[in-house]
Parts: C-alpha cells; sequence; structure tokens
C-alpha cells in the first residue's frame, strides 16, 4: 500500500498503541456504497499490520461482504433495510428537475428534497439504533469484545452513537455529515466567505451572494436541530446523560480523516484533529484489457474523458443525457461511459460499455 496511507493511519495507530505492541481490536461501522470502497482501503491496511477487525453491517448490504478474510462481519439492521438502489436514481432525477427553477430559487428546492431523503434516513436510523441499544444480548456482546477503537463514516449516525455508548475512542473517515459537509460540523465556517453545502456560492461573495449563504446557513441549522434530531431524543433521554443531542458525540469524536485534499477547498478554518486524506485510495494501475487498451490507443494526442456517476447512480434524466452526450460530441476526445439507455441515440460519439 502506498506511503501516503501509512501516514494517514499513523494517527489511528497512535490511538492503538500499548506496551506489547500487539494488535488492537476495531469496531467498524462504514457507510454502504462509494463510502464502503474507500473504507475497505483502510481496512485492508489495519488488516495487514495485525489487527483484528469487526464490521457491523445489513443483511441487506449492496457491496460489503458477509465474508471477508480481513475482517469478522455482525448483521444488524441498516439504512438498507428499508431502502433500495433505486431511491438514489429517482432523488438525482428529482434534484435534476429542480435546476430548471430560476438560480436564486433552485438550490433551496434541491435543498427542500435533501431534507426529504434526510428525514426519512434519520428515521431509520434513530429506529435501527434504538434496536441495537435497547437489545441487552447484543450490547452484552459489544462490551464483552473489548473493542479499543470505533472507526465509522458519520454519514450514519449508527457508528457514533454505538461508538459513543460503548464509550471508544472514536476515529471517522468523514466527508459528508448530518446535514451538509464535514467541515460545517466541526470548525468555524464564516458565512461571508466559507459556502453552506448545496449553496452553490464560491467563496468571493457579493452581498447578494451573502445573503443566500446566511438563509442556506440558517436552513441547515434548522434542519439540524427541528427535523434531524427530534427522531433520537428519545433513545438520548434513555440511555445517554441529559442535554445529549447528535452533534455533542459527534463534536466528541478524537480524529477526523476528511476525504478531501485541503487544495480543493475554498479557504476557511480547520481544525488540529483533522486530518486530509484526498486520493489515499489511488494505487498503481493494471493492465487494461486489450479491447479497451485498443480503445484508449486509438484517441491518439487528444486523450480519453472519463465519465462516472459513482456506484449506486446508473442512469441520469434523458434531457441531460443527451446534452451531456450532444456536448461530448464536439470534443476531440473520446469519452468512456457506462450508462443505461432503451434506444440507441445517433450521437457523434460512441460511449465504451
Amino acid at each position: 500500500m502506498s506511503s501516503m496511507i501509512a501516514i494517514i493511519l499513523s494517527g489511528i495507530f497512535f490511538l492503538l498503541l500499548s506496551p506489547t505492541c500487539s494488535g488492537s481490536k476495531i469496531l467498524v461501522v462504514p457507510v454502504d456504497g462509494s463510502h464502503w470502497i474507500n473504507m475497505e482501503v483502510i481496512l485492508r491496511e489495519l488488516h495487514s499490520r495485525g489487527h483484528e477487525i469487526t464490521v457491523l453491517r445489513s443483511s441487506k448490504s449492496w457491496f460489503i461482504p458477509s465474508n471477508s478474510p480481513i475482517f469478522t462481519s455482525i448483521n444488524v439492521t441498516m439504512l438498507q433495510d428499508e431502502s433500495d438502489l433505486d431511491y438514489y436514481n429517482k432523488m438525482l432525477l428529482n434534484v435534476m428537475e429542480r435546476r430548471r427553477l430560476p438560480t436564486f430559487l433552485r438550490s433551496f428546492y434541491q435543498q427542500h428534497l435533501i431534507t426529504s431523503m434526510l428525514s426519512q434516513g434519520h428515521e431509520i436510523l434513530s429506529r435501527a439504533s434504538a434496536t441495537m441499544l435497547d437489545d441487552p444480548v447484543f450490547m452484552k456482546k459489544m462490551e464483552d469484545a473489548k473493542f479499543d477503537l470505533m472507526l465509522t463514516d458519520p454519514a450514519l449516525t449508527i457508528g457514533v452513537i454505538l461508538g459513543s455508548y460503548l464509550k471508544l475512542p472514536m476515529v471517522f473517515n468523514v466527508r459528508w455529515i448530518n446535514n451538509g459537509e464535514g467541515h460545517l460540523t466541526i470548525a468555524p465556517s464564516p458565512v461571508s466567505y466559507v459556502p453552506v453545502s448545496g449553496s452553490e456560492l464560491v467563496d468571493q461573495m457579493d452581498f447578494l451572494d451573502r445573503t443566500k449563504n446566511m438563509l442556506h446557513y440558517i436552513y441547515s441549522s434548522v434542519e439540524l436541530h427541528f427535523f434531524i434530531n427530534p427522531y433520537y431524543s428519545d433513545l438520548f433521554q434513555r440511555h445517554f446523560p441529559p442535554g445529549t443531542d447528535l452533534l455533542s458525540l459527534e463534536l466528541a469524536a478524537d480524529m477526523w480523516l476528511m476525504r478531501t485534499d485541503f487544495v480543493f477547498e475554498f479557504p476557511r478554518p480547520t481544525m488540529p484533529n483533522v486530518v486530509y486524506i484526498g486520493g489515499f485510495p489511488c494505487k498503481k494501475p493494471l493492465p487494461l484489457s486489450d479491447e479497451l487498451e485498443a480503445f484508449m490507443q486509438s484517441s491518439g494526442e487528444h486523450g480519453v474523458v472519463v465519465m462516472s456517476l459513482g456506484t449506486l447512480v446508473s442512469a441520469l434524466h434523458r434531457e441531460a443525457t443527451e446534452a451531456i452526450a450532444a456536448a461530448f460530441a464536439q470534443l476531440p476526445q473520446k469519452v468512456v461511459w457506462r450508462f443505461m439507455v432503451k434506444s440507441r441515440h445517433p450521437w457523434g460519439t460512441t460511449p465504451y460499455w
């Protein structure tokens, strides 16, 4: 594994040091989809260094295997038990429909859609967390395991809640959290030059832009305190000290491994327990298949454009797909693009499947 990953993980290992230098027991609560792809890179490195890893996953997981040579899995109720992959496709199509609106309004309409999605997701997650904490057999199993560390992606709250209840040192593998980008949760973020997630703004703002950014900030705060936190209030009252809320548990995490590179961010404050790990899953390339290698070489000096929609999104709105394809048709580069179509279109470029 690359030296970058070794540097990234040094902070985790510091938390795990013991006089005997033996491997530690790590409890992992990941997020499925593309989030799992980068979490697995970390787990492979931890396993190679002798650490014992236990992963909590859904029995209906999309990408996380039930059997793995690098970790032991325990099936629990997760978000996937009450949602499916098609949900994200529908969500994307709805958001793109809102993009027809005027610029100032569309970001708020899009945020409203995301609020609906988050509300549904946190309702499921709060029930799943309560199921765990209310199960004495499961919790005794967790306590008897004597884990040394919780490694979790806080985009889903189960790991945060379980790790806090077990009083484990906590490391976040994070980009998104609650209802926005991770920096907005842990670091001071002046709205005069730090764009709020979903605002479609940059760090150079005029008065109208700053007004819009402030409105997004207020909306985000209302969303967290009135649409997300209430789902967990009963759980926190029964299992945690008075005054506990989701944000207080998250801010108590020991280290935030931020899946971005600071050079790609707008100027903004950060915190000493934030480690930037953008690009860490990168590794040496493997040889291409003969067919794909021939396709790549045929592009000549112009090169190739790779179009990717990630692990969960399989399709775009027809109009958007045709607009993107028409734009690609004007480029001298060849295009590698996997997508689902129902009929053949006479575009100037032929996507490689």
